[in-house]
Order: structure tokens, then sequence, then C-alpha cells
């Protein structure tokens, strides 16, 4: 007999049924939003005004509910404390989501005419670029550990902690901002005592190929057309490592291992351990791989050394 929608809700858990209605929730608020805006005339100011008081009020109210709602989860569940407390901080970035955008839109275009704005320079347009694009990246990582308590990520997490430990090492958790694999590989360099920098790795990252492009331009191919990229292209793609959050890859980490001269040994789920750089000696930069990480993609973590976890839990 097939199953019902409620069994599949209880297969759920509470913690996923709660996540998927207060989106559901914010969905409709911004719906709501967004058609009381529409009747109101733009040139009418007194009303633009008392909607834009209304839908605070409304969004106070569904920010207030929903903090609620995970505050007394948290306390019903302590074992998902940790990923209570990643939708916790995505709910407190609530006001300065689309739906309070909308709000401030209404407010602004209210005074815009009384109001002589400032020009906005094109570096500060480009800080405020990057600042969305990393609390939108923030938000999908929160939405990615609830989603993944029991998937893809967190089988691989296992197997990955078990092939380290195997080697007394456990991962190191870098942070996903499109600069993973440069700060894995700084976080590495400093037990090899060399304080170099992301922004200096991505520079002689770029300076390197730019300077082999016969090494490297060969691997690299526009993903429309499958053909073989222009020096142009090549050219935009080298400047994409030096001054953007680009992502780095093999062709990177081979760059860096003829730079630092030094191995490269990268470890991952399902494969034997890829080591770039096997012509130079000296120990190793270790990193780990993960497909599965955040949902979001590829992305490199560092390791340490394993903590003695049975002394920490005094067991």
């Amino acid at each position: 007999m097939e199953g019902s929608g409620d069994e599949e809700s209880e297969a759920e858990g509470p913690l996923q049924q709660l996540v998927k209605r207060q989106r559901r929730e914010k969905r409709e608020l911004q719906a709501k939003i967004q058609g009381m805006k529409n009747v109101v005339p733009k040139n009418d100011k007194k009303r633009r005004k008392q909607l834009a008081d209304e839908v605070a009020k409304l969004e106070a109210e569904l920010e207030k509910k929903h903090k609620e709602e995970l505050k007394q989860l948290k306390e019903s569940s302590p074992e998902q404390n940790k990923v209570v407390q990643l939708l916790c901080k995505q709910c407190a970035h609530f006001k300065t989501d689309s739906v309070a955008d909308g709000v401030a839109n209404l407010e602004l275009e209210g005074v815009e005419q009384q109001i002589p704005h400032p020009r906005v320079s094109k570096a500060q347009k480009r800080r405020e670029k990057k600042a969305a694009l990393e609390k939108e990246r923030e938000e999908r990582i929160a939405e990615a550990e609830i989603e993944n308590l029991t998937g893809a990520r967190h089988l691989e997490s296992q197997k990955l902690a078990s092939l380290l430990a195997a080697r007394h090492l456990e991962i190191k958790q870098i942070p996903s901002d499109g600069h993973c694999m440069y700060r894995a590989i700084e976080d590495q360099l400093k037990d090899h005592h060399n304080s170099c920098t992301v922004a200096a790795l991505r520079n002689q990252t770029a300076k390197y190929m730019q300077s082999h492009l016969d090494d490297f331009l060969p691997f690299l191919t526009n993903p429309s057309t499958g053909d073989m990229y222009s020096r142009e292209e090549f050219e935009k793609y080298c400047d994409d490592i030096a001054n953007t959050a680009a992502w780095g890859g093999q062709l990177e980490l081979r760059a860096l291992s003829h730079i630092l001269q030094t191995p490269i040994e990268v470890v991952q789920m399902d494969s034997p351990p890829i080591i770039v750089g096997e012509e130079y000696s000296g120990k190793p930069i270790v990193l780990v791989y993960m497909r599965h990480a955040y949902g979001l993609g590829e992305h490199y973590n560092s390791v340490k050394l394993l903590t003695d976890t049975a002394t920490e839990n005094g067991s």
C-alpha cells in the first residue's frame, strides 16, 4: 500500500517539516507584500509610508514566530542543536532578505525625490555585490546543512573521517567562500613555516599559469562550445584567479606545487589520494576534497592531527 503524505512528513522528521513550513510562510509573505505594493500608487507617499509600517510589522511577527518555533525545537531536540543554530543564524538575517528589500524600496521611492543620493563608486558597488553573494552562500550552506543530515554529505564526511583517522588526522573545516582551496593551502603552509596569504597564492598562481601557457591552455575548454580556450579567454581565466573568488581545481594545484616546490596530496572519498608535484621532496601539503560539501559543488578542507575525543569526553 502506498504511503500517505502524512507518513512522508513523519519520515522527514520535525526539523525538516519545520524548515519546509517556514520557507513556505516566507514565500507567502513575500507574495502578499508584493500584492500590497502593487495596489499603492507610487505618488501616494502617505499610503506608501503606512504600507511600509504594516509590512515591517508583518515581518517582525513572522520573524518572532519562527524564532520561537526554532527555540522550542532546539529545546525538545538537543541532538540537533548545531543545525537549529545554523537555521537561527539564517533567520537572524531575515530582514535583509528579498522580502525586506521590497519594503526598503517602498520607503526609498517615497523620498527619493526629496533626498539627494550620493554617487556610489564602482568599488563600493563591487563590495556590496561581494557581500550579497557571500550572504547568499551562507544561507545556502545553512539550508544544505539541514537537508543533508542523513544525505550524501554526511556519508562522505564519515568515510573521509575514517580514512584520515587511519593516518591520525582529521578534517579541519575551511569556509566555503570560493577561496577554500587557497585557504586550505594557506593553513597547511603554517606547518611548513610559510606565511603566504590567499591573495599571494592567487596572484602567484595566475602569473605562473600565464608564463607557462602551453602547460595549461590545452586543458581549458569553453563550456558552451567545447573548443579550447582562446588566448583572450585564457587571460580572462587567469585574471579571475587573481582578482575574484573563482574556485580552484587541479590545474591551479599543479601550478601551486611548482610555485611552492612541494607535493600536494588530495584525499577523497572513493578514490586513491591524488598527488600533484610528486617530483618534489619533503612533507606534502594535505587537502581533503569533498564532492558533496554544503550541496554547493566541490570543496576543499585542510587537515590537522587527530584529537583524542575519548579524553576530551572524559571517557
